[in-house]
């Protein structure tokens, strides 16, 4: 066999290779981030708060509809392309890319998955345009085990009535519609849960406290409240009673995004070590000079490609229809290890000036740690990766 041939047929093709349009658009992202983004950080970080500009920015720039299909305004591209686009942010500032992301893998992909033609035609275009959405799972007793719900939801007829709290709603100030789940029967455990598309303005629906978070800060994290909320019976996402359905397909792919979003800030804290790295001299030469500090950088280089090759595979596996479920787990679980340790790592190569907040690399280690806990723990993607691989699927 000639070695064309074995090239052809027996070696892969690497999953850090991006197409020509794929480089295009991973270069837009990084110039938004870099010019609009970056300058905006300290302030947004200080409030607690993403800038509203900026919002209406991600919007314009189609950030906040790659996947949505175009006839509903949006830009009909890939998850793939929306990994780019969460890493290239979190890079910068993680905040902001959380925001992207849940709007994306998690409520458009809920919409596109399991939304009746009317549902898409109603809302998709309102959340290509401008209306920010969040996904509304979690309640105080409901974390890992997801499906404890106390969240009630009441038929009355002509409308749903739901009762209760949901906790940790990421872009829950910023959001006018919201994803919620609720249970119709209690008793019936799983099988009584259902999603429905509840919107700001519903009758019985308020926002209530943001949560004052270790990092992440300027992402608003809230709880919502719901007192007798009226929801129009057309307003059930999926069937009744198959909420659960909803919930486990869209956080697969959300995990794939939370990936990216930790190798984004992986990446972040990275450059900054490497710059500093060059500019700090100790003992008459800059400090990357020394084999310790050459082999330590090697170490986290290491890290973020093993960690972006796991989230690009999952996402390409998703692109293309094919089981990812393991895949994704994986990537989730090592990105958000990767950047803690990363990150971690840039604080003690910066020193003392690593620990405060003159300098970017302790936002980047407090941005971090949320990976290990949101959209599924590091135990439940073990959980999940051990089921998955003892069942040889």
């Amino acid at each position: 066999m000639s070695a064309t041939a074995l090239e052809k047929d027996y070696l892969p093709t690497a999953l850090t290779t991006l197409t020509e349009e794929e480089e295009l658009f991973r270069a837009s992202v990084r110039e938004f981030a870099e010019g609009e983004v970056r300058p905006l950080v300290e302030q947004m970080e200080h409030a607690g708060k993403l800038d509203a500009n900026l919002i209406k920015q991600c919007f314009e720039l189609g950030l906040m509809a790659i996947e949505s299909p175009e006839e509903f305004g949006g830009a009909g591209s890939t998850i793939f392309n929306a990994i780019l686009a969460i890493e290239e942010l979190a890079r910068v500032d993680a905040s902001v890319s959380v925001f992207v992301d849940v709007h994306n893998t998690l409520v458009t992909n809920a919409f596109m998955r399991w939304a009746n033609d009317e549902q898409k035609k109603k809302y998709m275009p309102q959340l290509a345009e401008g209306k920010v959405g969040a996904y509304a799972l979690s309640e105080a007793s409901s974390g890992s085990d997801a499906f404890a719900l106390k969240t009630k939801a009441a038929d009355k007829g002509d409308y749903w009535e739901l009762n209760g709290q949901k906790l940790w709603i990421t872009n829950g100030n910023e959001a006018e519609i919201f994803i919620l789940f609720a249970t119709i029967d209690a008793s019936a455990g799983y099988k009584g849960i259902t999603a429905f598309i509840v919107e700001k303005g519903f009758e019985g629906f308020s926002v209530g406290k943001k949560e004052d978070k270790l990092g992440i800060r300027a992402s608003s994290t809230t709880e919502l409240i719901l007192e007798n909320c009226k929801v129009p019976k057309e307003n059930v996402l999926g069937e009744v009673g198959k909420g659960y359905k909803v919930s486990i397909e869209t956080l697969n792919e959300g995990r794939i995004g939370i990936g990216a979003q930790m190798v984004g800030i992986a990446q972040g804290a990275f450059e900054a070590a490497l710059a500093y790295t060059s500019e700090r001299e100790q003992f008459g030469q800059s400090i990357n000079n020394f084999q310790g500090v050459q082999f330590q950088l090697a170490e986290m280089a290491l890290d973020i490609e093993a960690a972006r090759l796991l989230v690009y595979n999952a996402a390409r596996l998703k692109d293309a229809g094919k089981p990812f479920l393991k895949e994704a787990a994986m990537a989730k679980l090592y990105s958000s290890r990767v950047a803690e340790k990363v990150s971690s790592k840039a604080i003690e190569l910066f020193g003392g000036y690593g620990y405060v907040k003159d300098y970017p690399v302790e936002k980047f280690w407090r941005d971090s740690k949320i990976g290990s806990i949101y959209e599924g723990t590091s135990n439940m993607q073990l959980q999940t990766i051990a089921k998955l691989i003892s069942s040889g699927k």
